[in-house]
C-alpha cells in the first residue's frame, strides 16, 4: 500500500472489489444523531437518515465526496461496480433482491478508520443470505475465521478479527468486522484501531447503535 493511500475492501457476495480513500483528511462534524424509527424505508434518501452519524471512538466523519468511489447513496449498479463482472454482480444482487444501500466512513489518513454498510433487500431472506455472503467472502479475502454469538453481538452476526493484516490487504492496523442481518436490512460494521480489542469495542456499539436505528427486524 502506497503512503498516503488508505484502501478498504468490500467483498461483494462472490467478487471482490475495492473501495479507496485517496489521501482525504475532509470530515462532517456535528450532524444530528437520527432517531429510531417503525417504518420500513420507501427510498435510499429514507435509509440515509437512519445511519449512524457518529461513532464512540470519536473519530471525524469523512465527507462522501471525498471518497473513490464516493460514500452515501448505492443503487443496485453502484454496488455491481466493486465487482471485476459488474453484469453478473447485477444479476446476483437482483436475485437476492437488492434495492439500495448506504455506506458512512470516520477516520483519519493512515490512521483508525470505522465504516457502515447499510443494504435494504425486498425479503428477509435476501438480507439474511447477503450478509452471510458478504461475510464468508470477507473471512476469506481477510484469510480469517469467522464467528458466531460473538460476544456483545446479536445472535444474527458474524464476527472476525484480525491481529496483523497482511500489508496487501489494504488495512492500517489490527482491524474488527461484523455483519449482522436484521429484517430486510444487512449490516456490516468495520473498525481498524490500534489493537484487536479496540477494533471489537467500536465495532460492537456502533452494530448496537446501528440496529436500533433501523425498523424493527
Amino acid at each position: 500500500m502506497s503512503a498516503g493511500r488508505l484502501v478498504i475492501v468490500r467483498v461483494v457476495l462472490l467478487l471482490p472489489a475495492a473501495l479507496a480513500l485517496a489521501g482525504c483528511t475532509s470530515s462532517v462534524d456535528g450532524s444530528p444523531t437520527p432517531a429510531p424509527v417503525t417504518a420500513t424505508p420507501d427510498a435510499v434518501d429514507d435509509l440515509g437518515a437512519l445511519i449512524v452519524t457518529t461513532v464512540p471512538s470519536g473519530l471525524p466523519r469523512l465527507a462522501d465526496g471525498d471518497l473513490d468511489p464516493p460514500a452515501g447513496a448505492k443503487t443496485v449498479d453502484d454496488v455491481a461496480t466493486y465487482a471485476d463482472d459488474p453484469g453478473r454482480e447485477r444479476g446476483v444482487l437482483e436475485d437476492y433482491g437488492y434495492r439500495h444501500g448506504w455506506e458512512r466512513f470516520w477516520g483519519t489518513q493512515g490512521g483508525p478508520l470505522t465504516s457502515v454498510f447499510v443494504d435494504q433487500f425486498e425479503h428477509r431472506a435476501g438480507a439474511g443470505a447477503y450478509a452471510a455472503d458478504l461475510a464468508r467472502n470477507d473471512a476469506e479475502h481477510y484469510h480469517g475465521m469467522l464467528r458466531e454469538n460473538a460476544a456483545g453481538l446479536p445472535g444474527n452476526c458474524h464476527s472476525l478479527t484480525v491481529d496483523e493484516p497482511e500489508s496487501d490487504l489494504g488495512l492500517d492496523g489490527p482491524a474488527a468486522f461484523a455483519w449482522c442481518a436484521h429484517g430486510v436490512f444487512s449490516v456490516g460494521v468495520t473498525a481498524v484501531a490500534d489493537s484487536v480489542d479496540a477494533a471489537e469495542e467500536e465495532v460492537r456499539a456502533v452494530v448496537a447503535r446501528q440496529l436500533e436505528l433501523l425498523p424493527p427486524g
